[in-house]
């Protein structure tokens, strides 16, 4: 069975960090692109970064550039989100997924494996 677990999300104050993981299982995902959304109350799902399968591409939403870091680990199937300076509009459900090709898409619906989301809440 395959699944995306992911792990790290909690409450923090404004201007503080959190690390986001995605343990994969289930098969590899060393020759997919890797990608976390997010989904605030309220609001449409969005890409928040993403990164191709050997790690050399990155994308971030303007949003989060200079303040979150992806990166990845395919000795370990494991996925990050470095994610510093947060503020109260970051608060959302974020997602781990798991594309279905090497390289990064921006639409959702190209990704074909979804984790069950972690929460993360900003305080100001």
């Amino acid at each position: 069975q395959v699944q995306l677990v992911e792990s790290g999300g909690g409450l923090v104050q404004a201007g503080g960090s959190l690390r986001l993981s995605c343990a994969a299982s289930g098969r590899t995902f060393s020759n997919n692109a890797m990608a976390w959304f997010r989904q605030g109350p309220g609001k449409e799902r969005e890409l928040v970064a993403a990164i191709s399968w050997r790690g050399r591409n990155t994308y971030y939403a303007d949003s989060v550039k200079g303040r979150f870091t992806i990166s990845r680990d395919n000795a370990k199937n494991m996925v990050y989100l470095q994610m510093n300076s947060l503020k109260p509009e970051d608060t959302a459900i974020y997602y781990c997924a798991a594309n279905s090709g090497r390289y990064y898409h921006t639409k959702d619906d190209n990704y074909d494996y979804w984790g069950q989301g972690t929460q993360v809440t900003v305080s100001s």
